[in-house]
C-alpha cells in the first residue's frame, strides 16, 4: 500500500457506555475507568454466581443523528451504527451527496443484532415459522447495520460486513482503506458495532470469558470476586463485555486537503494474518506465526522498530488473549517496547471499543492510566502506560488479535499540517 495514494481518516463518531461523541469518550479515557451497569438477569439465563455487569449504552438520546421515523425500523445495533456514522460524517465536513464516486461501507460486528435474533427465534419456536416477522428478520442479520448506513447516506459502493471477532474492527478499517486507495470508492464509512443482550452476556459468562465468571465467585488471586478488566495484569480474570459503536470516515488525503478537511490521522499501512494452529474458539499459546507476520509487516512498510513510538493494544483482560498479545509484541520488538495503551480496560471488549481510541491516540490525545492494571505479570513482561505525559506520537501501531487465530495491525501517523 506504500505506493498507493495516502489515505486519511477525517471524522470519528462514537456511542459507548463512556458517552456519546469524541469529547465524552476522550474525557472518560483520560479517567481510565469503565462505566458499568447491571445486566438484566430476570429471564433466568445466567448462572447464580456468574458475572453481573457490562458496559452498556443506556438511555442514549440518538435523535440528533437518527431520525425517529427511520429508527422505528432499526435494531439497536443499526441505530448505534447509523448514529456514529452520522457523527463521523459531520465531523469530517463531507457532503456525501456531492460525492461523484462510490461511497463504500465496511462494518465489523462479532454478534450482530442479538436481541432481534432472539425475538424472531422465539416467534418461530413458540408460534411457528409462519409467525416470523419480516421486519424482525431483515434486522436480525449481521449485515443490517451496514445496510442501514448505506440507506442513510445513499452509499452505492461496496457494502461489506466483517465477522472476525476481536480482529474485526481493524480488518474492516483495512478493507475501507484498500477500497479508497485502489480508487474503487471515493469515500469509505467504516464502523464497528455490537449490542449486549442478556442471553449473550449469560452465554459468554458460561464460557468463563468474563471478569467475575470464575467458579465460587473468586478472582485469580483468590480474593472475593470483582468485575474489573485488567489488561496485562497478573490477576486479570477476563474481560468486560461492552456494547456500542465507533465509526470513521476514510478518504484520500489529497482529496481531503483539497476540500479543506482536517486530517485526523493518515494510514501508513495495514496487515492481516491468521494462525492456522490456533484453537477454533480460544487463543494460541505459540506466538511465533503472528510475531513473524507482524515483523514482516513492519519490514514491508519500511518502518524501523524504533520509529514506532506508541502502541494501542487490543488487550482486554483476557487470560489467554493478553498473554498472546504480549508474547507477539515482545518477540516482534525484541523486548524493547514503546509506551503501550490498552483502552479496553475502560471501554470493555467489543462494541467498537478500539477504532476511535486508536485514532485519538494517533492524534496525540493524552490519556489516563490503562484501566484496571495494578500488578505486572512476569510471564507477559508488559507494563502498560501509567498516564504520565508523553510527546505526541509520530508512528502508532494498532494491534488486535482474535480468539480463533485472526490478527490485524495498522500503522497510523498524525495528520500532517
Amino acid at each position: 500500500m506504500n505506493s498507493s495514494p495516502a489515505v486519511a481518516i477525517t471524522g470519528v463518531g462514537s456511542v459507548t457506555s463512556l458517552g456519546i461523541g469524541r469529547k465524552e469518550l476522550t474525557s472518560a479515557l483520560q479517567e481510565g475507568k469503565p462505566h458499568l451497569s447491571p445486566v438484566d438477569r430476570s429471564q433466568g439465563y445466567h448462572r447464580p454466581r456468574g458475572a453481573r455487569l457490562a458496559a452498556l449504552v443506556q438511555g442514549a438520546d440518538l435523535t440528533s443523528w437518527v431520525k425517529p421515523r427511520a429508527a422505528r425500523r432499526m435494531s439497536p445495533p443499526s441505530k448505534l451504527a447509523v448514529a456514529a456514522a452520522t457523527m463521523a460524517v459531520e465531523e469530517s465536513g463531507l457532503d456525501v451527496a456531492a460525492c461523484t464516486g462510490p461511497v463504500a461501507v465496511f462494518v465489523a460486528t462479532s454478534f450482530g443484532p442479538t436481541s432481534f435474533t432472539e425475538r424472531i427465534l422465539n416467534q418461530v419456536l413458540v408460534e411457528g415459522p409462519e409467525a416470523a416477522s419480516p421486519m424482525l428478520f431483515t434486522e436480525s442479520v449481521a449485515n443490517a447495520p451496514a445496510a442501514q448506513i448505506a440507506l442513510t447516506f445513499h452509499a452505492v459502493g461496496a457494502n461489506v460486513t466483517v465477522t472476525q471477532r476481536e480482529a474485526g474492527p481493524l480488518i474492516a478499517l483495512a478493507r475501507g482503506v484498500e477500497e479508497v486507495a485502489a480508487g474503487r470508492a471515493e469515500v469509505a464509512i467504516v464502523a464497528a458495532v455490537d449490542e449486549i443482550s442478556p442471553v449473550l452476556h449469560a452465554a459468554i459468562d458460561r464460557f468463563g470469558a468474563l471478569s467475575g465468571s470464575r467458579p465460587q465467585g473468586t478472582s485469580c488471586d483468590g480474593s472475593e470476586r470483582s468485575e474489573v478488566a485488567r489488561p496485562f495484569d497478573l490477576h486479570r480474570d477476563g474481560f468486560l463485555l461492552a456494547e456500542g459503536t465507533g465509526a470513521l470516515v476514510v478518504e484520500r488525503e489529497e482529496a481531503a486537503r483539497d476540500r479543506g478537511a482536517q486530517v485526523r490521522a493518515v494510514v501508513r499501512d495495514t496487515a492481516r494474518a491468521f494462525d492456522p494452529k490456533a484453537p477454533r474458539s480460544s487463543w494460541s499459546r505459540d506466538p511465533h506465526a503472528l510475531a513473524e507476520a507482524l515483523t514482516n509487516f513492519l519490514e514491508r512498510s519500511r518502518v524501523e522498530i524504533a520509529q514506532v513510538d506508541r502502541i494501542v493494544s487490543g488487550a482486554s483482560g483476557s487470560r489467554g488473549g493478553d498473554l498472546l498479545e504480549a508474547l507477539v509484541l515482545q518477540q516482534a520488538f525484541g523486548g524493547s517496547l514503546p509506551p503501550i495503551w490498552a483502552p479496553k480496560g475502560a471501554s470493555g471488549e467489543y462494541g467498537g471499543s478500539l477504532l476511535v481510541p486508536a485514532v485519538l491516540a494517533a492524534e496525540g490525545e493524552v490519556f489516563g492510566p490503562t484501566g484496571g492494571f495494578r500488578q505486572p505479570d512476569p510471564e507477559l513482561a508488559v507494563i502498560p502506560h501509567d498516564g504520565s505525559p508523553l510527546d505526541p506520537p509520530a508512528m502508532t501501531l494498532v494491534t488486535s488479535l482474535a480468539a480463533g487465530g485472526a490478527a490485524s495491525w495498522m500503522l497510523l501517523e498524525p495528520g500532517r499540517p
